[in-house]
């Protein structure tokens, strides 16, 4: 029972960095850069930009209507966050990789909900780009730690996978 309590105690640490990390990185950019502003940090690379995100993942619902697009959200935020939770609960006492992995997606996905219960869209920050030919859509701290939780469970399955192939 110990090593459980373990695990869920680094659930909760890491989870927390990220909403912490992430809401204060928002509160920051709010604060000092007007929305639609850009700082070049990077020439051709890297901007810091303030804008928001109404939809999800690169926009997409942004055009639904305005109250049914937050309800929609929330409610599959919600259930996003039930599932993490049940997932981080069916991992093994000692799997600390996807502990963490896990860990970082539900910080992430809690980030991104604070925004949008109460403000109905998520601010982004970070513009990655090259030069005029290609921009990413612009992301945050959240986004981050959803992408690298995903990453790591990846490699990680693929290694197993790879593993009982041999």
């Amino acid at each position: 029972m110990q090593t459980n309590k373990k695990k869920y105690l680094s659930v909760i640490l890491v989870s927390s960095f990220v909403v912490l990390f992430d809401q204060i990185t928002k509160y920051i950019i709010c604060e000092l850069l007007p929305i639609h502003s850009r700082i070049e940090v990077l020439s051709g690379f890297l901007n810091i930009v303030h804008v928001r995100n109404p939809g999800i993942a690169f926009g997409l619902l942004k055009w639904f209507g305005n109250q049914y697009r937050i309800i929609s959200l929330v409610l599959v935020s919600g259930v996003a966050l039930f599932l993490l939770i049940f997932l981080i609960a069916q991992i093994e006492k000692n799997d600390k990789l996807q502990t963490f992995s896990f860990s970082l997606i539900l910080g992430g996905a809690i980030g991104n909900l604070i925004d949008r219960f109460f403000l109905g869209e998520v601010i982004d920050f970070i513009d990655v780009h090259w030069y005029s030919r290609y921009h990413w859509p612009a992301f945050n701290v959240a986004d981050s730690a959803i992408t690298v939780g995903i990453t790591i469970i990846v490699l990680y399955e693929l290694k197993i996978w790879k593993g009982r192939k041999h």
